[in-house]
């Protein structure tokens, strides 16, 4: 459904180096040099995921009420994330990562801010 997902940051070095990290922590592979507009993209067959300083020159600030979910093959890839994340400057949100029941089927979460407070989660889907 989506082609690709870009969030704002105030500290585009300390972005990189977390997503580079946690989603490492999910098989994928670190961010390459920036694009001609400075932000640092993670490309997969499934999509891709930048971050940056906002084009418009205005302080980047989080979306309240939204979350971006990153795919993961399993529990311990989840985990990895999270552990990973929190390494790296982000922040444990929420519950502690696990199994939540869901109307569209369970799933193993975890969820955490980067350090410009984007809210972002790895997500295993059982089945």
């Amino acid at each position: 459904m989506f082609t690709h997902v870009t969030v704002g940051a105030n500290d585009v070095a300390a972005s990189r180096q977390f997503y580079d990290a946690a989603l490492g922590a999910l098989g994928v592979a670190a961010s390459a040099g920036p694009d001609p507009k400075g932000r640092y993209w993670w490309r997969t067959r499934l999509g891709a995921f930048a971050v940056g300083a906002p084009i418009d020159g205005e302080e980047a600030c989080h979306a309240n009420g939204g979350t971006i979910g990153f795919y993961a093959k399993d529990e311990a890839a989840v985990d990895a994330f999270h552990a990973a994340g929190v390494a790296h400057g982000g922040t444990a949100i929420e519950d502690p990562p696990g199994r939540r029941p869901n109307p569209f089927g369970d799933m193993y979460l975890a969820y955490l801010r980067d350090p410009s407070g984007n809210k972002i989660c790895a997500v295993y889907r059982y089945g």
